[in-house]
């Protein structure tokens, strides 16, 4: 399953050689933790999991990952919103969860990335993947349209969560194909991937390094949202190529503190993750899961991008007349 899968890959990757790091002096003297919204197994835990073990000494004595699953990954987010201001708690989300989702539950989000948080990095980005289970007809994405438009009901495509990027670039693609498509969330991918591949499901949209491990043996990916096709998967094209330049994306998990946390903790914080993230071994670790090291050049610029992109979103959703239900 792809759970066992996930865990390989994490064991693998977790199994790395300890890094070589100058020794420095911690940010934060007590136990702290990295929060995030989605369950154990996909891929923001196993992210989370890596910086967690590489943190250690550095950033603080020892840091756990808890999650707090829930509303689309916003439990987790109004968690942190309120814990206290002293470095033992930061955030780890996805970027819709900042970007996209306050143009899309205007009623539910109860938070603002750049006034209840301290932006401090991104840890790393991603690109998606449109799949089919491996018994569906179609072999390409002009197929899976082509079989689309023959159904006589609207396809149903899973994604993580509702409101995320997946979400949203599934009903973007539907749009492109001119096909009909229902949206079911999931809480996170793991579950989502295992219904894919048991056939109870006819697509999927989610993070690539989600669905790579069972790509030709579960399901087939039909396309992905990065720029270039993936070194690993030569095969599968990307949106770009295909004609539909607006789902090339890239999405980033990010590292945020509840704002009035003090300019030394941030900065220490910052400090670490660049540290840790530009290492070839947590390089190395993150590319065998389909992600790429990306860290922020600064926390201002970190902020600077999130809110460049929560503007770019909202006139797309706008224009979708898309409204959750």
């Amino acid at each position: 399953m792809t759970s066992l899968h996930r865990r390989a890959l994490l064991g693998a990757a977790l199994a790395t050689p300890a890094l070589a790091l100058p020794a420095a002096a911690q940010t934060v003297a007590r136990n702290a933790r990295i929060v995030i919204g989605f369950p154990a197994g996909g891929s923001s835990d196993i992210v989370a999991r890596l910086y967690a073990e590489r943190l250690r000494g550095i950033y603080a004595p020892n840091l756990i990952v808890e999650g707090r699953v829930g509303a689309a990954g916003r439990i987790a987010v109004e968690f942190v919103k309120d814990t206290d201001k002293d470095g033992t708690t930061y955030l780890q989300t996805p970027a819709s969860m900042l970007t996209l989702q306050p143009h899309i539950f205007t009623r539910d989000v109860r938070y603002d990335a750049l006034t209840d948080f301290i932006p401090v990095s991104t840890v790393c980005t991603f690109p998606f993947a449109f799949c089919v289970p491996m018994s569906h007809p179609a072999r390409t994405l002009a197929e899976f349209g082509a079989w689309a438009r023959s159904q006589p009901n609207e396809i149903p495509f899973a994604s993580p969560a509702a409101g995320a990027s997946p979400h949203f670039m599934g009903l973007m693609l539907a749009q492109a194909l001119n096909i009909r498509m229902t949206h079911v969330p999931y809480r996170g991918a793991v579950p989502a991937v295992q219904d894919l591949i048991a056939g109870r499901l006819n697509a999927f949209m989610g993070v690539l390094g989600d669905v790579s491990p069972q790509n030709g043996v579960g399901l087939r990916m039909l396309a992905v949202s990065s720029a270039q096709r993936n070194p690993r998967f030569p095969d599968v094209p990307t949106f770009q190529e295909l004609g539909f330049t607006a789902l090339t994306k890239d999405e980033w998990f990010g590292a945020l503190l509840p704002a009035g946390t003090p300019a030394p903790i941030v900065q220490g914080l910052f400090n670490a993750i660049t540290q840790v993230g530009n290492t070839p071994e947590m390089r190395a670790a993150l590319e065998r899961l389909d992600f790429n090291v990306g860290t922020s050049q600064s926390p201002a610029a970190f902020a600077a991008r999130i809110r460049q992109e929560r503007d770019e979103w909202g006139p797309i959703v706008r224009a979708s007349g898309f409204t959750p239900e």
